[in-house]
């Protein structure tokens, strides 16, 4: 890379602002959610007395939607348009967080899972859509640095979403403990956990306010400006239509074999099983499958993807766990106390995203990668090893480690796709399924440990 070139080339050229500035809210949003989410973990442990495993369900679920509609997302951003992207994420988000109100209703953690899977389907649309979109905004040198310039919004959402988990939804949470808990009246158990689940719905569905109104801005925004990038096919409107109904008939299928299937499934195994259909349909449309065996052709792209499930995967069990550490190291601590190294975890986070952007400027983002990578693998050998008053820091130093691991392995994979660009992403996306399968495992292991 030509590091003097890239320093006067513009990271978002002055055509593209708008449309970028939208799409910063868009990453900030679903940052925000992925945070919040991270915290629902502790709490509907207590919630619904239940153990560490059982509630890394939420993650299986939120994880295994970005897997599952990955590619129902780029086909529709091949068939239609990125503004199509948009929209439906969006929409898809707002009809998971109003489905928060019956599952607080009901007092479901079934219908929660459910509820999150959808919204978590509409981030994974809205990440399949804005991450390419924004690498198009201006020159391919400049790609990289101009995700992590987007990207650096995202951690500031996520930091958000950790305030308002922490002051909504974990400062709520009752003190009593599930033996407490169990040795309750039913009453006085059902005031307590209606109360939680009250504020566990505040934040989510107060944030459908403002995805509508970004939903509004882009259903009237013109994406068929002269300064968007667009790259909409030109088969006529009902061979579009048919081929993203196929795409959602091979998805509905392996759901509905599991639904009247008489064998028992674990959610990891159901994730894996509705992943198929997705993956089906693009073996069986020619075009599809062309772009698909180039893509798997590329070691530099088949390489990220592995290196993003696994970065993911490590990311969200880390975040996830944290505060059930931090609880274990000091016992008598509450959630909500235990939150702020959570909340230290993603200031540094999102510190070391803005420096790393900015050196980006003079240094080869891939080296910067290798350095950070070895950093946290050192961090993560401190936090097995060392004494647990010191291991709760380098536990927060990982999140510094990993700040620019997610954008870099995405730019860096997606550089010089072409045509390939949106599967591309769409791949890419479907390796957030890490955090679907790693993050219940931890989870299984602290269930079988306790911390010495």
């Amino acid at each position: 890379m030509d590091t003097n070139r890239t320093s006067t080339v513009p990271i978002v050229p002055k055509q593209y602002r708008l449309p970028f500035f939208m799409l910063v809210s868009c990453f900030a949003l679903w940052g925000l959610l992925n945070n919040m989410t991270d915290n629902l973990v502790p709490a509907f442990s207590k919630i619904f007395m239940i153990n560490a495993s059982e509630s890394a369900g939420v993650q299986i679920s939120f994880y295994g939607a970005y897997a599952v509609l990955a590619i129902f997302a780029s086909i529709l951003l091949e068939e239609f348009s990125y503004k199509a992207g948009v929209l439906i994420g969006l929409g898809f988000y707002m009809i998971g967080a109003l489905c928060y109100i019956p599952a607080a209703i009901g007092q479901s953690f079934d219908i929660y899972l459910m509820a999150i899977f959808v919204l978590a389907g509409g981030l994974s649309i809205l990440e399949t859509t804005c991450n390419p979109f924004v690498l198009s905004m201006g020159s391919q040198e400049t790609s990289v640095r101009r995700l992590n310039f987007a990207q650096a919004f995202n951690p500031i959402g996520s930091l958000t979403g950790i305030f308002l988990a922490k002051y909504f939804i974990l400062s709520h949470l009752n003190d009593a403990d599930m033996d407490t808990r169990k040795a309750m009246d039913p009453e006085q158990l059902n005031a307590i956990v209606s109360d939680e689940l009250f504020w566990v719905c505040v934040p989510y569905v107060g944030l459908v306010a403002i995805a509508a109104v970004i939903w509004f801005f882009f259903c009237r925004y013109k994406s068929d400006d002269s300064t968007v990038p667009t790259q909409e096919n030109t088969r006529p409107l009902s061979s579009k239509l048919g081929r993203l109904g196929l795409c959602i008939a091979f998805i509905l299928v392996p759901f509905l074999f599991q639904y009247y299937s008489s064998f028992e499934f674990s959610m990891v195994q159901q994730i894996l099983i509705m992943m198929i259909g997705p993956i089906a349909f693009l073996i069986i449309m020619p075009d599809y499958r062309c772009q698909l065996v180039k893509l798997i052709r590329l070691p530099r792209y088949t390489c990220g993807v592995v290196a993003q499930f696994f970065y993911v995967g490590v990311q969200i069990a880390v975040w996830t766990w944290t505060i059930k550490y931090i609880m274990s190291v000091f016992p008598g601590m509450q959630e909500a106390a235990a939150s702020n190294y959570y909340i230290f975890s993603i200031i540094l986070f999102i510190a070391c995203r803005a420096i790393t952007t900015a050196l980006m400027k003079k240094f080869n983002p891939a080296n910067m990668m290798a350095l950070f990578a070895v950093a946290g693998i050192l961090c993560c050998l401190g936090t097995m090893y060392l004494p647990k008053e010191f291991s709760v820091w380098t536990l927060v130093a990982i999140s510094g480690c990993m700040s620019l691991m997610f954008p870099t392995i995405y730019g860096i994979a997606l550089r010089g796709l072409g045509s390939e660009v949106k599967l591309g992403a769409a791949g890419l996306i479907m390796a957030i399924l890490g955090g679907a399968v790693i993050t219940p495992y931890m989870g299984a292991c602290i269930d079988n440990t306790t911390v010495k």
